[in-house]
Order: structure tokens, then sequence, then C-alpha cells
């Protein structure tokens, strides 16, 4: 039985997603409206941050703290500056071999300043383009953004994330199919960026599969999962790098989207959910790996 202890801290009128900690406070996304809040641990109130983000999902900080976006009704990946708000948000990608991206859902920084994004399309309309794939984003000479595709297999990737060392790209493959397998995946990261073939981790059969994921100092993966639909449940599942389940948390709403760490000493894990809800949860025995920021005691 889990010992988490779970709190509520916002709610809000739909989805939720994409949470970050800036270092003194949580952002996190209410994508339908178009709206990033920031939670203030001090006041223990949310407010409005950022608005007209065009449904802003899956957000990271890379290692100098620029935030960078997947801005899904714009069909674009952004890159913002926390302290110019004012400021038009910096467009690295937002197209690949001519044809417009399908609807940029999560995000991961290498360090080196690679971008890593998922374009799945979860509208139930046509797609942009005739694939959902991964792709990554490199910063080159003369100030452009370069796009390149990296997965050639993938049916509807959703959350990313990068391993401890940045050797491993793990990434969460959720076709909405019912007989279509639902797996985190696991590609191996060549030194230019590209992926190699990739190993399956987990698969989760015909239930609702990984959302979001974020990364344990210790290596081991969080990801939110499940739903009361069908299969155990709601859950976060801890993986070890290997695809072995560890142990597995029932949360406290339904249909969790993603987690990520804070708090002064990055121990308290965030959880956003689909119905609007934000969690903090204490007592999960782990420390967050964070680009930033970085942990402090």
């Amino acid at each position: 039985m889990s010992d988490w202890k779970w709190t509520q801290i916002a709610n809000h009128d739909t989805l939720t997603e994409g949470p970050v900690w800036d270092g003194s406070g949580l952002l996190y996304n209410e994508c339908s409206a178009s709206t990033t809040f920031r939670w203030d641990p001090k006041t223990k109130e949310s407010t409005v941050w950022r608005e007209n983000t065009s449904a802003a999902n899956g957000q990271t900080f890379d290692r100098q703290g620029q935030l960078f976006v997947c801005e899904g009704d714009a069909h674009r990946v952004t890159k913002i500056d926390p302290s110019d708000l004012d400021a038009e948000p910096l467009v690295i990608s937002d197209a690949y071999s001519g044809e417009t991206m399908n609807w940029p859902n999560d995000i991961a920084v290498d360090q080196r300043g690679r971008v890593y994004f998922t374009d799945p399309n979860y509208t139930g309309g046509l797609r942009n383009l005739d694939h959902e794939s991964v792709y990554m984003v490199e910063h080159t000479f003369g100030g452009n953004w370069n796009t390149m595709r990296v997965t050639f297999d993938t049916h509807k990737p959703n959350g990313v994330l990068l391993s401890t060392d940045q050797k491993t790209l793990f990434v969460a493959d959720t076709p909405n199919g019912p007989d279509e397998q639902k797996r985190l995946l696991a590609y191996p990261v060549n030194e230019d960026g590209t992926l190699g073939d990739h190993k399956v981790l987990h698969d989760f059969g015909v239930g609702r599969s990984i959302d979001g994921m974020t990364l344990t100092a210790a290596g081991t993966i969080l990801a939110t999962a499940g739903s009361s639909s069908g299969g155990p449940g709601p859950m976060i599942y801890e993986f070890e790098a290997s695809g072995r389940v560890v142990q597995t948390h029932p949360t406290a709403a339904d249909n969790p989207t993603n987690c990520s760490f804070g708090g002064s000493s990055l121990s308290t894990l965030f959880v956003t959910f689909a119905g609007g809800e934000v969690y903090q949860v204490d007592g999960v025995g782990h420390t967050g790996q964070l680009a930033y920021p970085q942990r402090r005691f």
C-alpha cells in the first residue's frame, strides 16, 4: 500500500498538463483554455502566468532556464524567456518537409540543447503529416533551428523523457485503437542525436497507458498511466531503466496526465489530471533529476 500523501492544490474546468518547477513555484497548462498558470507554495494559490498559449501542453526548461513549449493549436514548438513574457515566443519548429506539424505534445531537452518532441494527433481530425513521429530540433550555425525526424516506427507518440546519462530516449507510444499495442519504448541516442532501434520496456495491452513521465535522481522513471475505465486503474508507475516495474501508486483522481518534481529539494511530486486537478504529492521517497533548476540543499 502506497504511503504517498496527496494534496490537491488546484482545480480547473478542463485537462491540465505540462507541470514544471521554475525554482520557486509550479507552472502548468490548462490546455483548452490556452492558459499557463503558476502555483505559489507560499500563498497556496494559482494565478495566470501566460495567456494565448495556443493550447500549450508539454513544456520543459533547458539548463539556462529557457522554457520550451509544445503549442498544439499552433502546430509548433516554441522557446519562451520567462523573464520577458511580453516578447513573442521564438518558433523553433513548426513544419517538417514543407508540411505543418500535427499536434506537438511532449518535450525533452538534452545537455547539448537538442530538443526532442512528440507529434501525435489526438484531435480525431485529419493529420497534417502522414505519420506521427518524434523529432529532434537542433540549433545550427547562424541562429537557425533544424528539424529532423528521428522515429519511423511510432504510431502515436506521447510522453518523452531522456535518461540520466542522456544515452536513451524513452517514448510512450499510445495509439487509440482498441487492438493497438500501447507501449513504453527505449531508443538508444546516437552521437548525432538520431535514434537507434527501439526496445520495448513495457506493454500495457489495450488499457490506458503512459501519458507523461519524469525522472528521479537515481534514474527511476515515474509515469502517469491508467484510468478507472479498465485495468488496475489510474496509477503512478515506477519503472527501472530496464523496464521492470518497481512499484505502482494509485492516484487521487482519474486519468493522470503528467508529473514532475519540485520544491526546494526537488523531493515533491506534482501531478496533473484530465479532469483539471493538480496535486502535490509528498513522501514519495525520491528526488527529481531536472536540468533546471538544480537541486538545492
